[in-house]
């Protein structure tokens, strides 16, 4: 009974009410209208916009990320450029005479503060086709006990001239006394002064 009783009270404030409740749903229907054709496009432009500027930024990111690597990497390959200048003009001989020099007193003196006998030494220029240096080979014969050869290599290592180790031959000595005799093939480079 009460449904009905509901039911009837609603038409009858509807009839009394017409003109408020044709004026609501004439408002309900006109946000409606409103909702869909103005306020969800422009909420879905909004949310377009904050997606592309997401995306914007991520891109602008990516790219200062490439562009600070792109700088490292140029920094770098100017920072080598300048080393191996310094390393050419103060390391390297200046040419053959000069790395003559260097070496041959060097390795002689090496000899004699290790307690090593230098027994003689052979030095040949090798030029590397393509290559702006050339190489001076050196074969060094020494002989002397195993411990002051030792001391001799890591002399000859850490000594600030640039002499590479090739190879290292090491044999018995022809006299009793127990000496060994150690070949070493040796390496230094210079410029060409040859185009």
């Amino acid at each position: 009974m009460d449904g009905i009783h509901g039911r009837a009270l609603v038409r009858r404030a509807i009839a009394e009410h017409r003109r408020i409740v044709l004026g609501l749903g004439a408002a309900i229907v006109v946000n409606a209208l409103v909702y869909a054709f103005v306020v969800y496009p422009l909420s879905q432009r909004v949310a377009n916009v904050t997606e592309r500027e997401r995306t914007a930024e991520r891109t602008l990111a990516e790219a200062k990320t490439e562009h600070d690597q792109a700088s490292g990497t140029l920094t770098g390959k100017s920072r080598a450029a300048t080393e191996l200048g310094t390393f050419y003009k103060d390391v390297l001989p200046q040419d053959l005479a000069g790395a003559r020099r260097l070496t041959y007193l060097r390795l002689a003196r090496l000899a004699r503060e290790s307690g090593l006998d230098y027994e003689r030494a052979t030095y040949a220029p090798v030029v590397e086709t393509g290559s702006t240096l050339t190489r001076l080979h050196i074969q060094l014969v020494l002989s002397g006990t195993y411990p002051d050869m030792r001391d001799f290599i890591y002399q000859l290592e850490t000594a600030p001239e640039f002499v590479v180790i090739d190879n290292v031959h090491l044999a018995e000595g022809a006299d009793e006394s127990g000496s060994l005799v150690v070949t070493l093939d040796l390496s230094t480079y210079f410029r060409n002064t040859t185009p």
